[in-house]
């Protein structure tokens, strides 16, 4: 696959640095998602952090229902943000398969 070990140190480098790029860009993406039709807002940056929560008025004598849907939007997000780690990921390595299976 590789002629000399000069050429798999480029590669190796280039997936570095398309990494880090990746990682920049992910950094800067919001995910949002909400339950309860839209009585919950969680919005999380591409670091899974918590930004922000909206809260409908309505929720807040019902902390039971709030602990759900809060629960509920805040696992949607996270996992609105895993899928587009992985097709990023999937997307940098341009269909190359380290395994060698076709």
């Amino acid at each position: 696959m590789f002629s000399n070990l000069s050429d798999m140190t480029k590669m190796l480098e280039g997936l570095q640095e398309s990494t880090q790029k990746l990682q920049k860009e992910m950094e800067s993406k919001t995910f949002s998602a909400k339950s309860g039709g839209g009585l919950v807002e969680v919005v999380m940056n591409g670091k899974g952090e918590v930004i922000d929560i909206n809260i409908d008025d309505s929720l807040l004598e019902d902390k039971e229902s709030l602990q759900i849907l809060l629960i509920g939007a805040m696992n949607d997000a996270y996992k609105m943000l895993e899928q587009n780690r992985a097709q990023s990921a999937l997307g940098m390595l341009g269909g190359m398969n380290p395994f060698g299976a076709k």
